[in-house]
């Protein structure tokens, strides 16, 4: 493994930890309560960089194909749950019963992990703005980001097997 692919997946892990970070800061400190699909962008935050490490531990050829294809996959979704909070959710009263709502119920991370994976709020009352941007966006940058990485490692990767 390269040094660079390791910076990669290394910066990858990090920005989607701080991720979390930032928005727990925010749900804690600036009381910007979270809805299911916010919750559910963390989550996949989370996987992302658990798949982002598993990277940089499994360092072959195989293992960085398969690392960066599922960051590229989980981006990809987060991606796309971001573009649904802000252009579905974010106008609807109710998040009950969308889809993210079951992915974090069936998980039971909100039960397990309450101040991390539990929603606060409905999709409405958690459309914010951060520095006139609306939150969702930010996060979608991120996983455009992420996804980004992970598509030119994928993209060096195929090239040196063939």
């Amino acid at each position: 493994m390269t040094v660079s692919t390791r910076v990669a997946f290394g910066a990858i892990a990090a920005f989607s930890l701080a991720a979390v970070g930032a928005a727990l800061v925010s749900q804690h400190v600036f009381d910007m309560q979270p809805c299911p699909w916010c919750v559910l962008q963390r989550l996949i935050f989370c996987a992302i960089a658990g798949v982002a490490l598993v990277g940089l531990a499994w360092s072959t050829p195989k293992g960085t194909l398969a690392a960066a294809a599922g960051v590229d996959l989980l981006a990809t979704a987060g991606f796309a749950a971001a573009m649904w909070q802000h252009f579905v959710a974010a106008s609807s009263t109710s998040c009950n019963q969308t889809l993210a709502d079951k992915i974090i119920n069936g998980l039971g991370l909100d039960g397990l992990l309450p101040e991390i994976f539990a929603p606060r709020a409905s999709c409405a009352d958690a459309a914010v703005r951060l520095l006139g941007v609306a939150y969702e966006f930010w996060s979608a940058a991120l996983f455009v980001a992420a996804g980004i990485a992970a598509s030119l490692l994928l993209l060096r990767s195929v090239k040196r097997r063939s």
